[in-house]
């Protein structure tokens, strides 16, 4: 009571001496941001995640049903529950594959709640390229703890392994290998950089080209992109899929289903351990098999700026520069996450939208503007179609 006698006071005499007035208007919005940041929800360890009816959050509960029953119909046909086809699509596998998957499932977080599921989102399978976002947010965390000091550093500063000694690798940076512009050329685990040939590669195959100079050429690559992982590795001293289990996945309470599975050569020896080198998808078999669930924790990790409750995981500046800075050359890219700052990939979305996406259509999307994220595998539909829907119920 005296406390507010006093600011009441203050504000009576500063109507009369203007000269002396101290605006209340700083305090009172650091103190609402505060408590804006206070406020941000964060699901408990395994299923402690809470679930909220539509209407508690803003949306439309008949629209948002209407999104998720129009999704239930949208089942893959690029490759079938058994994998039969991995090779054809793909190519000679280096690495298993399971005997079957899901069908489509997926999961809609507002304000970090479940306000939508369907599906089997606690099946760990196998997402592909999404695996490429983990590499990014680990190389993101070593750029955070000062091991490698610069992005657009050469890798060769870092990893003397036969890999970079050439005069075209010498030129590849951090920052090229994660704009998938590194023009890297070599074999890896028995796959050349050329995708030439049909046995290797399936119908990825390519046909030959010059190699450009290093920085001026975007390609998606696995084998570039699976050196890039084995760079990682040769820093760290300790197998990735550790270092993502210690520094992201147990921090932000996910479950332990998941699995990094490298291929069946893809190991090294580091000081003495032999240790297994990581890909970044299941081009070849292995890779990133995971749950839905674990998934949308990983997508709102980025909604939250790399933080968990108390903890900056990954830095904000990361987050920001992963997502959205896109490259000098090629699609709208940022570091090995799909944008929208053109707003052509999904034009229904904010052009602030991203995406970590895998084959068989394995979708994190991230709305950093109406504070959604939405998980969705196995799907045949275009992503835009869902996003409209599921945006088309946020009331205004």
């Amino acid at each position: 009571m005296i406390k507010s006698n006093f600011l009441y006071l203050a504000l009576a005499l500063s109507l009369v001496f203007s000269a002396c007035q101290q605006p209340p208007q700083q305090p009172a919005a650091t103190a609402q941001t505060q408590t804006t940041e206070a406020k941000a929800y964060y699901p408990g360890k395994g299923d402690n995640w809470e679930k909220k009816q539509p209407e508690q959050v803003g949306m439309d509960a008949a629209a948002l049903q209407e999104a998720v029953e129009w999704a239930k119909q949208q089942e893959t046909t690029q490759m079938p529950k058994d994998f039969s086809t991995q090779e054809e699509i793909f190519g000679k596998m280096l690495g298993p594959i399971p005997d079957d998957r899901a069908s489509t499932n997926g999961i809609i977080l507002k304000n970090g709640y479940i306000v939508a599921e369907w599906g089997e989102t606690d099946r760990v399978d196998p997402t592909y390229s999404v695996a490429k976002s983990v590499l990014s947010t680990i190389l993101g965390i070593t750029i955070d703890r000062g091991m490698i000091k610069d992005i657009k550093d050469p890798v060769a500063n870092y990893v003397q392994d036969g890999g970079y000694d050439s005069e075209q690798n010498r030129k590849v940076t951090w920052e090229r290998h994660a704009r998938q512009t590194s023009e890297w050329e070599g074999e890896l685990w028995g796959k050349k950089h050329d995708f030439v040939g049909k046995e290797e590669y399936g119908r990825g195959e390519r046909k030959p080209r010059e190699l450009q100079e290093p920085g001026t050429f975007y390609e998606y690559n696995d084998v570039r992109i699976n050196r890039f992982a084995l760079s990682l590795l040769r820093l760290w001293k300790k197998p990735l899929p550790e270092v993502f289990k210690d520094e992201v996945m147990d921090p932000i309470d996910a479950s332990n289903t998941w699995q990094y599975v490298p291929y069946r050569n893809s190991y090294v020896e580091i000081d003495g351990k032999r240790m297994p080198s990581v890909s970044g998808g299941t081009r070849w078999g292995g890779g990133l098999w995971i749950s839905a669930r674990d998934e949308a924790r990983f997508g709102y990790l980025f909604l939250r700026n790399g933080r968990w409750k108390d903890k900056q995981i990954v830095s904000e500046e990361w987050v920001k520069e992963a997502t959205t800075q896109r490259g000098p050359v090629g699609p709208d890219y940022g570091y090995l996450w799909w944008l929208n700052t053109e707003g052509k990939a999904w034009p229904s979305a904010p052009t602030t939208s991203y995406a970590a996406l895998g084959a068989g259509q394995n979708t994190i999307w991230v709305d950093p503007e109406h504070d959604i994220v939405i998980v969705w595998r196995w799907h045949n539909g275009n992503p835009d179609e869902l996003i409209k829907r599921v945006l088309a119920a946020v009331k205004e």
